[in-house]
């Protein structure tokens, strides 16, 4: 196995710094990012020439632009470009406020855009590359209270299957990264941010919470070999789920939407019209 070299956004906490560390210890190179790199000045001073550490808001398209750009100059090539960068919007649908929306937008679905269309001319020019998005199982199954974060994470989940297909004939491989509860610092306050609240959903929020204090995490210091085989296999899936409660999860949604789709099949039948 070659060494492989990483371009991570969000290096400085959770799985991006699990990830990156593990693909250091392992002997890859990484290019670390954060918006604060004091975050990750450690990374640097532990693996040396192994690692670049940049700063980088990916809601900065000019400052994506010169990351990437120095990232690939620095090390010559970049096999694996990773986004990891990402937060959380806490309140209802009616909660929520538009500009709380955009911002969320920025982060979770522009930001990894931006970082994907500068790496795009250097990994066609390179002859390849693999794409890494760090999706959720919210990327399928919407949850109250959290309703924005899951839509980012449906949108991105689009826009990385339409990407996949457009750069296939490259040699640019796409992977989803599916997590579902882990027990990492995404539930911190620097990764959440709160819509103002309405009393009307005062109880339905704190049911919900309850709910989510109840769930099974899984430990996210089990993940870095499953990230290992999938970007070291030559054929790797689009889509990847990360621990083993997503699966259940998703068959039963499906099944329940196909279920419906096919009850209300004749009514939707009845709606495409003769042109004869």
């Amino acid at each position: 196995m070659n060494n492989k070299i990483w371009f991570i956004t969000g290096t400085s906490r959770g799985f991006g710094r699990i990830w990156a560390t593990a693909a250091l210890e392992r002997g890859d190179k990484v290019v670390a990012t954060a918006r604060k790199p004091e975050s990750i000045a450690d990374l640097k001073e532990k693996y040396g020439e192994n690692v670049l550490t940049l700063a980088l808001d990916v809601t900065d398209p000019a400052q994506v632009n010169a990351a990437v750009a120095k990232a690939h100059a620095h090390f010559g090539r970049l096999d694996i470009i990773l986004n990891n960068a990402g937060y959380s919007l806490v309140g209802t649908i009616e909660e929520g406020t538009a500009e709380e929306l955009r911002a969320l937008y920025e982060t979770n679905i522009l930001g990894p855009v931006a970082v994907i269309k500068a790496a795009l001319p250097l990994l066609r020019q390179q002859g390849g590359g693999h794409i890494l998005g760090v999706s959720s199982n919210l990327g399928h199954i919407a949850l109250p209270v959290i309703g924005y974060y899951s839509s980012s994470k449906w949108a991105f989940e689009a826009i990385h299957e339409a990407l996949a297909a457009e750069v296939a004939a490259f040699g640019i491989k796409v992977t989803i990264i599916e997590p579902g509860a882990y027990a990492t610092e995404f539930g911190s306050q620097e990764s959440l941010k709160f819509a103002k609240g309405m009393d009307i959903y005062t109880d339905f929020k704190n049911n919900f919470f309850q709910h989510l204090q109840t769930m099974e995490r899984g430990n996210p210091l089990a993940t870095p070999q499953a990230l290992f085989q999938i970007v070291d296999t030559p054929n790797p899936p689009l889509r990847f789920n990360l621990g083993s409660h997503n699966l259940p999860q998703l068959r039963e949604a499906y099944a329940s939407r196909i279920a419906t789709w096919e009850a209300w099949d004749t009514v939707s039948a009845s709606a495409q019209g003769d042109n004869r």
